[in-house]
This record gives C-alpha cells, sequence and structure tokens, in this order.
C-alpha cells in the first residue's frame, strides 16, 4: 500500500496550526506501521526549507487561464524525518515567508490561483509517475478540488480509478470562489459542473464532500458538530456519512516526551513528577511575572475567536475579581485587538497576568512542563493537540466541551477523569471550571494523583495510525 498525502503545511517544515502537526507526524507512524507514506505541499521560503537540499524529480506547466504557469517537483533531501518528503517549487506563488499571509499580518490575496496551481502540479506529477501512489490523501479545502480533478478533468483520468481520502481539519473554510474565475480551473467535463457549486460558488470542500471516496475528521466528536453546525454544509455532510470516519489525532510521544525533551529546562527524571513540575514551574517564573505561590493557567494558541481566545480578558478579570488567587500566563499571536488587550492587562493585572505574544516552539514547551493548567476555551476545536501535550506534560487541561477536547478530556466528576471540562461559551462557566482547578491545586493529594495519571494516557500516533490502516485497507 503507498499513500502520497498532500497539504498545505507539515511541521518541521511550515506550519501555522495543528494540520501541520498531523501531516508532519502521521506519515511518520504509518512508514513504521508498513504503510509505504509520503508527503508533497508547497516549497515555502520558511527558514526550515531554505536550509535543505533539493533534487528534482519532475518539472511541467500549468495552465491557469491564459497564461502557463511552470513547476518543479523536488525531493527535500534529509533522512532525519521519518518519511519522504516532496515539494512544489511554484515561483511567483509560494516562494514567500508566510503559509496563508504574511507573518507580520494580512492574508495573501491569491489564494485561489495559488491553490489550483498546487493541485494540478501535483496531479501532473502523479500522473507521470512510473510507480504511483495507491491512495491520495488529501488535507483542507486547499487541497479539495483533487478528488473532483481525477475524475473529471480529462488531462488527469488515467488517475479515475486512483481512491481519495479527504480529511477535514477546520470545517469553518470552505475555500469557495466565484465562477468568475472558472476559466482558471482545468478544463474538467461539463455535467460536472454541479459537484462544484454550493451557494453559485466553486467551493473546493463541497466538491471534495461529494467526490472523495472517503471522508474523515480528526475526532468523532468534531464529524458530529459538522452534521448540526458546518456554515450551510450540514445536510452534505450528514448525507455522506456512509462514507464518514471520525479519527482523533495522536502526538508524536517521540516529540513530546518530557523525559527526553530538549526544549525544557528540566526534564523528568527518574518519574519524580513533582520534582519536574515544581523545578520547570520555577523557569516559568523566571520568564513571566507571576506571584510565585500561585498555581498558574496558560493559554497556547492563536489569538483568534475560533480559539475562544476572545473570552479570557473577561474570565481573568471575573476570577480575580472574585477573590481567587490564580495567574494566568498567555503565549501566542493573532489578532491585533486581542493582542492589544493581552498588552495592556500585562500592565494592569501585574503578579496575576503575563504575556509573550509571539510563537515561540520552544516557550510552548516549557510552559507545557511548568504550568498547573491549561486553558482551552474554544469555540471550535475539531480535534486539538494542546490538551494532549498538556497531559503529557502534567499540566491539567481545562476544555470546553466541543470537538475532539469533548473526545479526548474526561472530566475529573467521572471515571477516569482527566481534566476539567465546561459546557457553555460564557464567562460565567469559565470562571466556574477555573474556581474548580483551584480547589483541585488546593489538594496535594487529588493535584498529584491526576498529574501522574494523566501523564500515562496513550495519546500517541500509533492508536490512530491504525484507524487509518484499517481506512486505507477498506479502499482495496
Amino acid at each position: 500500500m503507498k499513500v502520497l498525502h498532500i497539504s498545505m503545511e507539515c511541521y518541521p517544515a511550515a506550519q501555522y496550526g495543528g494540520l501541520g502537526d498531523v501531516v508532519g507526524a502521521l506519515p511518520i507512524y504509518l512508514n513504521q506501521a508498513g504503510v509505504s507514506t509520503a508527503v508533497i505541499m508547497p516549497r515555502f521560503h520558511t527558514k526550515w526549507l531554505n536550509r535543505q537540499n533539493y533534487r528534482q524529480v519532475f518539472s511541467g506547466h500549468v495552465r491557469l487561464g491564459s497564461d502557463y504557469v511552470w513547476f518543479s517537483i523536488e525531493q527535500v533531501l534529509n533522512d532525519a524525518l521519518g518519511f519522504p518528503l516532496y515539494v512544489a517549487n511554484i515561483p511567483g506563488k509560494f516562494d514567500r515567508p508566510g503559509v496563508y499571509g504574511d507573518p507580520g499580518g494580512g492574508w495573501y490575496g491569491d489564494e485561489v490561483e495559488r491553490y489550483l496551481c498546487f493541485q494540478q502540479a501535483v496531479l501532473k506529477w502523479v500522473v507521470d509517475m512510473q510507480w504511483k501512489p495507491e491512495i491520495l490523501h488529501c488535507h483542507d479545502h486547499h487541497t479539495g478540488l483533487i478528488p473532483f480533478m481525477v475524475k473529471y478533468c480529462p488531462e488527469f483520468q488515467s488517475l479515475r480509478n486512483m481512491p481519495t481520502v479527504f480529511t477535514i481539519h477546520n470545517g469553518e473554510y470552505h475555500g469557495a470562489f466565484s465562477w468568475r474565475n472558472i476559466h482558471l480551473m482545468p478544463y474538467f467535463r461539463s455535467d460536472a459542473r454541479g459537484l462544484l457549486d454550493w451557494g453559485d460558488t466553486i467551493c473546493p470542500l463541497a466538491a471534495a464532500l461529494k467526490c472523495c471516496w472517503r471522508l474523515t475528521t480528526v475526532s468523532p466528536g468534531y464529524l458530529d458538530e459538522l452534521r448540526r453546525s458546518a456554515n450551510g454544509m450540514e445536510g452534505l455532510i450528514a448525507s455522506e456519512a456512509g462514507k464518514s470516519w471520525g479519527i482523533i489525532n495522536g502526538i508524536d510521544a517521540e516529540l513530546w516526551n518530557p523525559a527526553t525533551d530538549k526544549l525544557i529546562a528540566h526534564p523528568l527524571a527518574n518519574g519524580n513528577v513533582a520534582k519536574y513540575k515544581e523545578l520547570n514551574k520555577n523557569k516559568v517564573l523566571d520568564r513571566f511575572r507571576i506571584i510565585p505561590d500561585l498555581p498558574i493557567v496558560t493559554f497556547i494558541g492563536r489569538l483568534v475567536r475560533e480559539k475562544g481566545a476572545d473570552l479570557i480578558p473577561d474570565t481573568i478579570r471575573r476570577v480575580l475579581g472574585n477573590g481567587i488567587r490564580v495567574g494566568f500566563v498567555v503565549l501566542g499571536t493573532g489578532e491585533p485587538d486581542l493582542m492589544q488587550a493581552f498588552g495592556e492587562m500585562r500592565g494592569q493585572l501585574s503578579g496575576y497576568f503575563d504575556a509573550s505574544l509571539e510563537y515561540n516552539e520552544a516557550l510552548a514547551h516549557q510552559l507545557y512542563a511548568g504550568s498547573d493548567f491549561l486553558l482551552m476555551p474554544s469555540r471550535v476545536e475539531p480535534c486539538g493537540l494542546n490538551q494532549m501535550y498538556a497531559c503529557r506534560y502534567g499540566s491539567i487541561p481545562i476544555v470546553r466541551s466541543t470537538g475532539g477536547l469533548k473526545d479526548t478530556i474526561i472530566d475529573i466528576g467521572e471515571q477516569g477523569g482527566r481534566g476539567i471540562r465546561f459546557n457553555q461559551f460564557s464567562v460565567d462557566d469559565a470562571a466556574l471550571a477555573i474556581f474548580r482547578a483551584v480547589k483541585v491545586y488546593s489538594n496535594p493529594d487529588v493535584l498529584t494523583n491526576l498529574r501522574e495519571r494523566i501523564m500515562k494516557v496513550d495519546f500517541s500516533w500509533e492508536r490512530s495510525a491504525k484507524d487509518y490502516i484499517r481506512l486505507y485497507g477498506g479502499l482495496s
């Protein structure tokens, strides 16, 4: 069995969110399980990609309206990844420092042209291959037209019997664009036009749902939520239930290992969880101005509404206003108004709140190791990885009961509890959850037992990879 993953992101080459984590880890474990797996992504001008050496394996041109765009497919010469990584080098389209927009802010304005070039370049390469993949596994709307193209575009007809799997990592984004841009599409059969259409737009997500052989989401809970709330696509998702799977993401247990992690100051030694947490918390206190004897609740991630970051300022003020002694730390970057709000709070709530408004992978690892709790008040969370990282490093998750958070974190009020859950997206519910967390912190025996238990939970990719292998096996 040979599988080619097609994605805009792949850790460590280029990443914006959880998609990159998945595509950078799942292929490792599929290969270890005997499933030959490779990844193709665009060649961005990220620091990691700029440091690599390459070997060209194919080149050609993509028609984009009246223009022809040159591209080359290149293999990354790096044996340390655990899987073959290929990049589509498309000058003028992806030779930029950001994945979806400039790192300094703002989205790129030519996403339609970029994604169409990338998808066609990949398929032209696959058509030319002597030893072709048996399955094309496409990720999110950026690759959503591939299941349609292999079935209905004449130049890719030799691939029409090649199974396609499509994974929704975030159904909030459909990738829709106007029919006025139809001239940018590769030629396709006129009777297939309806498969592209959704809401009088060309909609890559809808086309993928209609045309893929198997549809997956990154947790069973998120699949269920999409059937009830998917920006108007609920009926379509429900109609494709027979080919839909919900598979929870895993984490790279070797990369995220508190005993060997070189990014944290004090790795876990001799199984002494209490000492490990104490030493790493002191390291966090060296970096952030928090009163030393307070429990630390941390938020790590994008400062956007989807992640519930806009709920955090009022929740913190409510908690502190009620006299609850707790410290808060925020690490992340995102919407300018939220970054400004958190920046102002650093001065207003000195000793109780601090923030580092940046993307900092090393600091994130240290915070998982040194924090007492991790807050995830997400509006939408298809799977979530941060709550798994937190468990692995002994930080107790405080999560809203949505999507994969509900699937992976059992409330401590239930048997086998792993964290604290709240249901409503409200300051009241979030503040109550933090109050419960402080009560846990005040009981050393309960705190130690819970930390030690959640650090043993198996969130590894081996478990998830077995589910994908079962799915792939049903396509042959």
